[in-house]
């Protein structure tokens, strides 16, 4: 039932994306706004009740709601786990994206290409020359392949019904929007967002990257990944994108220009540097990786099967 779910899941998201339109991640982003604004004393407790008022709740409804509707009947299960699936996982969020920069460079529209990339990623790429905002894209897209496809696909076949995916996402979203400003501004509010999903992370992110080296690269993936992860601000995303680069064969990392001046970044991946058709080869790998999952889901139905 959770392979086939998963499908169902991937296959509406195809054809109806949800995108910024997705009404549930709109409420819920109200709704913790609204308690950050009863909460947020500035005190670590505070954050830690805060977010457990804000996801816990939601997992439980996930939960119930899977719970009694396959007590009416198994595919009332299985259309719910649909369902949650389909309002938590986006593989069309960072896919259109991708689509629209990539359409953008082959035409040598690069002003489109920024403007594309700067919303989607929320950062200035006014000056970025074509190179760099086709490697920045394809770091942003491995990172949210990762977060809003194999972690929540990850911990949908952990917990019990959908409550792991809307676990993750919800944690994800806490994360964005406490957690990160815990970390750069030491917030103490923020800082249980940003260690639950850090600690919800640790094991996902490692099958990613390693399912990125089976279906990339292998050779190369594990040795970008050994060498270069530990350069990156962030460990664990060092590790998705060295193995991601190293299996593309691209580089990535490196400096970039943005406000009046140049950001300097450590190198992530071998190869040459990236250019607008790099951007489809990502999606390939990514594709790949979904597919590799689904395929080892299957595997393992089947041996409990027999």
């Amino acid at each position: 039932m959770s392979l086939l779910a998963l499908i169902l899941a991937l296959l509406l998201e195809q054809f109806y994306p949800l995108g910024s339109r997705n009404q549930f991640f709109l409420f819920f982003t109200r709704f913790a706004n609204v308690i950050e604004r009863k909460f947020n004393a500035g005190e670590y407790v505070h954050g830690v009740v805060a977010w457990l008022l804000a996801v816990i709740p939601a997992c439980l409804v996930a939960w119930a709601g899977y719970v009694a509707l396959r007590h009416v009947n198994p595919l009332l299960g299985l259309a719910w786990n649909v369902l949650v699936l389909y309002l938590t996982m986006g593989f069309r969020h960072f896919s259109s994206a991708f689509s629209g920069i990539s359409e953008a460079l082959q035409q040598q529209d690069l002003p489109r290409a920024r403007d594309l990339l700067a919303t989607w990623t929320n950062q200035p790429t006014s000056e970025m020359t074509e190179s760099e905002v086709s490697k920045v894209s394809i770091e942003q897209g491995l990172i949210d392949s990762h977060r809003f496809v194999f972690a929540t696909i990850f911990w949908f076949l952990i917990l019990p019904g959908p409550s792991g995916a809307v676990l993750y996402r919800l944690a994800s979203r806490l994360f964005d929007k406490w957690g990160l400003r815990a970390e750069r501004l030491e917030d103490k509010f923020g800082l249980f967002a940003a260690s639950i999903h850090n600690l919800l992370d640790w094991v996902p992110i490692r099958l990613t990257a390693v399912s990125f080296a089976i279906v990339g690269d292998f050779e190369d993936a594990v040795y970008c990944w050994r060498a270069q992860a530990a350069n990156w601000a962030s460990y664990a995303y060092g590790i998705l994108l060295a193995s991601g680069a190293g299996a593309i064969g691209v580089r990535l990392g490196d400096p970039v220009h943005q406000d009046h001046t140049v950001k300097y970044r450590p190198e992530l991946g071998v190869g040459d540097e990236a250019d607008p058709d790099y951007l489809k080869s990502a999606v390939g790998l990514i594709w790949r990786g979904v597919l590799l999952w689904l395929l080892i889901v299957l595997i393992l139905w089947l041996s409990h099967a027999i």
